[in-house]
């Protein structure tokens, strides 16, 4: 991780130190760059963008009252300058990618390329990202610095506003838009090029875009010269260690020194008691020494040069995010403290951490026992839910029997009496005493095992990991779901297949199978395909089948997301399907929640106000 100011810094510049000034923003300017030049993607308004967010940094900087949050802080602020510049050019009609609007000299893939001297896959990846619909741009630069180990994702999930359920979310969207957009890359750069490929983007004018995107992707698909494009794609949150931050180019520094002036007068953009102490120079002052103090064009702690050879397609996935802490934060930076569901995806996923424990739950298992309340229809049918206003109502009127959080209890989502909560082991960090304890204290009844463990992105863990583990799932005597895989599960020599077969080999207890799925499919064909999906993972293992998560989401394309009238097909015929199942034992969609980030795929806007799709599952079973 580059090096940056320390809490000391911060709090000497808060009060008004011009040289604490001159090295907080000089140690973290690179990182402001590096967010809104991916996120703007060689825009001409790239500097400008860096520029008001600084100007804003010292405005404000007296007003920060907790200086362990400065750099949270400071990426929230960049992000809204960001949102604002969008807001801006969509208000006035400019496109933002426009190409007559590009600066060459500014185009930020192409510094990155050349700067941190990318080749192979790492500058497949970094050219990829041209391709990115707008509205990932943004997420784009806060995950790459995510899994560079440059940000937390207790920071992305503030600086975009979102819960971290739906972040998770919205990256695997993006994820799954990135490995297409690799695919497309490489079958245009390879020599020769399928001729096939040549004519088909005989009108193209060369500009990335989504249109051409989904074309040439749909061509690489079927074709037998480009399908290896998509073959051996080291998963991209490996290829970007040690290439966070983009240092900033020489001009772009004399830019920022040279209107600095222009642009602020001390009693506009420096906070009072800064300007009293040096004669409203702040600004100026810093920027224009970002050259002598080496912080960005000099090769300082900022330039994160990636020299080191790429790693072997056939290495191990897992990526180890080194922790962001602070002095008050360090005994628990590297355990979040809530669970990370998201929908599953075949993309290469993003590295993730698992949820922390939370204390255990202070009810009686007997209070987790009440009959299902007169308004379910169903015994099967429940909800993936995390916190929102209105849980409980929402849960009673949509007639759920029961409900799960990826939590091992409901303190954080509790429920309403006699909706049955289901608790769960995350994923690896989880399986301690204290946590099992815990998921014992709601119910001895089931237990859900680990979620969507084949991807990096949730509990990341291989099958001999999650066998080894299980042996203390079973010592709860309760009853035991298998390990929710996000794809996959009728396949031979898969995850859960793998995990099934090893369980019986060892002698361990699966008393039943979890699956999630979701569907790019919005037509009717889409309640065969998730039934005929459920049917297959049933006849492979033999036993009851719980869906954990299910539901209808276009990760690579557009729409994203059904219409009103998908959607209601789509629950009707899938829960009907469902109920008819005696294999089927438990089903709930993902998820209860339609506010915010899931508004296009949620059942409750608040606990009285169903969604269409909510009515329609209300009226399920």
């Amino acid at each position: 991780m580059a090096e940056q100011p320390d809490i000391a810094t911060v709090i000497a510049a808060r009060a008004g130190d011009p040289a604490a000034v001159d090295r907080l923003v000089a140690g973290y300017l690179p990182l402001v760059y590096t967010i809104v030049g991916r996120a703007l993607e060689g825009h001409a308004d790239v500097d400008d963008v860096v520029q008001e967010v600084m100007i804003r940094v010292l405005r404000n900087l007296g007003e920060l009252r907790d200086p362990e949050a400065f750099r949270s802080w400071l990426v929230a602020i960049t992000v809204r300058q960001v949102r604002e510049r969008f807001r801006t050019r969509q208000s006035t009609g400019d496109e933002l990618l426009d190409a007559d609007l590009r600066d060459p000299g500014a185009d930020f893939t192409d510094l990155a390329i050349t700067r941190l001297e990318l080749s192979g896959q790492r500058r497949e990846t970094a050219e990829a990202t041209r391709w990115l619909d707008e509205e990932y741009r943004e997420l784009l630069s806060l995950w790459w610095l995510e899994a560079s180990g440059e940000l937390t994702r207790d920071e992305i999930v503030e600086a975009t506003g979102v819960g971290r359920q739906h972040a998770a979310v919205r990256i695997q969207r993006m994820k799954a838009q990135l490995e297409t957009a690799r695919a497309v890359v490489r079958a245009l750069h390879r020599t020769p090029r399928c001729p096939d490929l040549a004519t088909l983007v005989t009108g193209w004018d060369g500009r990335p875009g989504a249109l051409w995107r989904k074309r040439i992707a749909r061509h690489t698909r079927e074709c037998r010269l480009c399908a290896p494009a998509w073959h051996d794609l080291i998963a991209a949150e490996r290829l970007l260690a040690g290439m966070a931050l983009v240092p900033l180019p020489p001009a772009s520094i004399k830019a920022f020194a040279s209107t600095a002036t222009a642009h602020t007068t001390a009693a506009k953009t420096v906070p009072a008691h800064l300007a009293a102490k040096t004669g409203g120079s702040v600004l100026s002052k810093v920027l224009a020494g970002f050259v002598v103090a080496g912080a960005v064009a000099g090769g300082g702690a900022a330039v994160l040069a990636s020299r080191s050879p790429e790693p072997p397609a056939a290495a191990p996935a897992a990526l180890v995010i080194p922790a962001v802490t602070s002095p008050a934060a360090s005994s628990t930076a590297s355990v979040p403290s809530s669970p990370v569901p998201s929908p599953s995806l075949s993309a290469s996923p993003t590295a993730s951490r698992a949820p922390a424990s939370k204390a255990p739950a202070s009810k009686p298992p007997a209070s987790r026992k009440a009959a299902v309340p007169a308004a379910a229809t169903s015994g099967k049918k429940g909800a993936a839910v995390w916190k929102f206003d209105g849980v409980k109502p929402a849960l009673a009127d949509v007639g759920a029997s029961w409900y799960y959080s990826w939590s091992p209890n409901d303190n954080e989502v509790p429920g309403p009496a006699g909706v049955e909560f289901v608790p769960m082991i995350w994923g690896a960090a989880n399986v301690t005493g204290a946590t099992l304890k815990q998921a014992k204290a709601e119910g001895d009844d089931w237990l859900l095992g680990f979620n969507e463990p084949d991807l990096a992105e949730q509990s990341n863990m291989t099958v001999e990991a999650a066998l080894d583990a299980w042996p203390q799932l079973e010592a709860t005597g309760m009853k035991l779901v298998s390990p929710a895989v996000a794809f996959g599960g009728d396949t031979d020599g898969g995850w859960l297949d793998r995990f099934m077969t090893g369980a019986e080999s060892r002698g361990l207890r699966v008393d039943a199978i979890a699956l999630h799925w979701y569907g790019s499919d919005f037509s009717k064909a889409a309640v065969n395909q998730f039934l005929g999906y459920v049917d297959a993972v049933h006849a492979k293992y033999g036993k009851p089948i719980w869906i954990t998560e299910f539901g209808l989401i276009n990760f690579g394309g557009s729409p994203k997301y059904p219409s009103d009238a998908q959607k209601v097909t789509f629950i009707k015929g899938a829960t009907a399907g469902l109920e008819k199942r005696s294999h089927v034992q438990r089903y709930a969609w993902f998820g209860l929640p339609a506010v915010g980030d899931s508004t296009d795929f949620g059942l409750y806007r608040d606990g009285r106000t169903p969604t269409e799709a909510g009515k329609a599952y209300r009226a399920a079973g």
